[in-house]
């Protein structure tokens, strides 16, 4: 079934006429008449509706469909990489089910961004979002801000309960689904605040960005071998998500 994503008010209503991305993509879809399409608003509801070839428009609703959020909020907060690596980890992190994204510029990043870019660059990285999460069936949209310098990231990593970093400490951390399994035993009476993974970028953290991860995020071991940083997202990411289910 196609789905487009619509603001919410939109899913209230029996008649909708789709706006200028939805009525563009389904131009694309070219959908016959009667087909049902799936709205949904990003924010945990769908609704389906049917395609009337003749003005336009979708009609003929079902019921809305509320979807809970996530029992445990997901951060990824990822040194920003570059050229088309950084789409593809925000597209998989979307399908993983991550609930906010934080876009990180360290000592080390590659990618600079002067302060005025940044916003017109998530507004970018949001509609990459979307577009992942329209194709992947998923019914809630991530968070994605604006990048920002790693000494505010740090202040944001004090809003999620537990982030964990790969990284090579001593005594040498342990594997990732431990450190998980050890937190989440620790964490029984108080599960809120949500979970997170930093992941730092290509020439990775400095020794300082590092030091002063490490005060307030819990090592561990993303396993034997370098992985690339898009990789450690994503593999990162993929052991939080079976973790919180």
């Amino acid at each position: 079934m196609h789905r487009l994503l619509v603001e919410p008010s939109l899913l209230d209503a029996q008649t909708v006429v789709p706006p200028k991305d939805a009525a563009r993509h389904l131009k694309v879809l070219r959908p016959k008449p009667g087909e049902e399409i799936e709205l949904f608003d990003g924010q945990g509801r769908t609704r389906v509706f049917k395609w009337c070839a003749t003005d336009g428009t979708l009609t003929d609703p079902g019921a809305v469909t509320p979807h809970p959020a996530p029992a445990e909020l997901l951060t990824l907060f990822a040194c920003v990489t570059k050229g088309s690596r950084w789409d593809w980890t925000i597209e998989k992190a979307v399908e993983l089910g991550v609930s906010r994204i934080v876009p990180v510029i360290s000592a080390r990043c590659i990618v600079r961004l002067a302060p005025d870019e940044r916003e017109a660059k998530a507004e970018r990285w949001r509609r990459v979002a979307e577009d992942a999460a329209r194709q992947s069936d998923a019914v809630w949209l991530p968070e994605i801000l604006a990048p920002v310098d790693f000494p505010a990231a740090l202040a944001l990593v004090n809003t999620c309960r537990r982030v964990f970093v790969g990284a090579l400490a001593q005594p040498a951390p342990p594997p990732l689904l431990k450190a998980i399994d050890v937190a989440l035993a620790a964490d029984a009476a108080d599960a809120s605040g949500g979970l997170g993974l930093f992941v730092g970028p290509e020439g990775d953290f400095t020794p300082e960005e590092l030091a002063s991860l490490l005060e307030i995020a819990t090592p561990t071991s993303f396993g034997p071998t370098i992985l690339r940083a898009e990789t450690a997202a994503i593999f990162g990411l993929s052991v939080l998500a079976a973790c919180r289910h």
